[in-house]
């Protein structure tokens, strides 16, 4: 559990979605204290301006301006550093923050694969800190908790793939499905997209409305699939569709895939996906006949799963809900950083949503 001494920390992109929500959670975790706010170029002119001025609501308890990132100061300042990036800028920054002794947990999707060749055919830039991602740690706990507890850098999961993979986990580590049948129909919130102001996420184009979107070519789609790949032991591919809600706040992650024995009943998956999980206090297993809602995960670090069989088809179909912007971002971050830190993994984390 550690002594209980306040970890000094800075979050870079601090002005973002995801920003904010590391800034409130961190706030009430007791064995932190944010000592530095940095900003990035594709946030607008927030650099010099305090922190309440941006976010007013949260005036009262931050009293920082955020600042332009000068490594040096912020690794004379932090001994964990947490960046809310848009892909790219992480890895401008990573190497060298590492190099002065920063613990760094990255949001964004540069650490994400240890195979750069990958990152460039879907993200399409170039790098050259192929060692530094080698020595990335996926930072799904559920999956990775031993690798994580040793890591001096994450790569945290996008919100889908999360929603996705802790879906997925169970029937292909034990082997329960045909892998290449796996199907992945995903539902998100508009925060998904982020602060900066888009028109597809407008209120006039995103409300009473529903589209799907990176069809057949969504960058999450290789993070699914190396994972995925990992846990059946050979390489394979998963069809995965994205669609935008118009609601702010939530991911549903719909699976499909055909059961190897089409003998395996719902109560056999239940049985099978509580003891995977049995160590995990983040994940809730319902009931049989229960299907979760994304407004039950709402404010919260849970997930929820919701399991059912057709034996008709001989699919498995499992349903996962999160909060995209806690499970699926910064609560998720903050798990991780507690697990390297040697803490309880849910300190510092709501563990209930707000209902209704």
């Amino acid at each position: 559990m550690g002594n209980f001494r306040r970890v000094p920390v800075g979050v870079i992109g601090a002005s973002g979605y995801g920003g904010v929500q590391l800034i409130r959670l961190l706030i009430d975790h007791p064995q932190v204290e944010i000592v530095y706010l940095g900003g990035d170029k594709s946030s607008g002119n927030v650099n010099g301006k305090s922190f309440g001025d941006i976010y007013p609501h949260l005036s009262h308890v931050v009293d920082l301006s955020i600042e332009p990132p000068e490594l040096d100061k912020i690794a004379r300042k932090c001994e964990a550093v947490f960046l809310s990036l848009p892909n790219g800028l992480a890895c401008q920054m990573v190497p060298q923050l590492l190099d002065k002794g920063c613990k760094v947990i990255d949001l964004s999707a540069d650490y994400r694969f240890s195979d750069l060749t990958v990152y460039t055919r879907w993200y399409g830039k170039e790098r050259h800190d192929t060692s530094v991602a080698e020595n990335a740690v996926y930072g799904l706990p559920e999956l990775y908790r031993d690798r994580i507890s040793e890591a001096q850098l994450i790569g945290c999961p996008g919100c889908d793939p999360t929603a996705s993979l802790l879906a997925l986990s169970p029937l292909l580590k034990q082997g329960l499905i045909v892998p290449e049948t796996a199907i992945i129909d995903a539902k998100s919130g508009t925060s998904s997209g982020g602060r900066n102001p888009s028109t597809e996420l407008l209120l006039a184009e995103a409300d009473n409305s529903l589209t799907a979107y990176g069809i057949a070519h969504h960058r999450h789609t290789p993070e699914i699939e190396q994972v995925c790949s990992e846990l059946a032991r050979h390489e394979i591919t998963v069809q995965f569709t994205p669609h935008l809600i118009p609601m702010v706040r939530g991911v549903l992650a719909t699976v499909y895939a055909r059961l190897r024995d089409p003998g395996l009943v719902r109560d056999d998956l239940i049985t099978i996906y509580r003891a995977f999980y049995r160590n995990c206090p983040w994940v809730n297993i319902c009931e049989p006949g229960i299907y979760p809602q994304t407004k039950w995960a709402g404010g919260s670090n849970l997930c929820y799963i919701g399991i059912e069989v057709d034996s008709r088809t001989g699919r498995a179909i499992v349903m996962s809900v999160i909060d995209n912007l806690i499970k699926g971002k910064a609560g998720q971050a903050i798990q991780c950083f507690n697990i390297m830190m040697g803490w309880e993994e849910t300190q510092g984390l709501p563990k209930l949503g707000f209902y209704p």
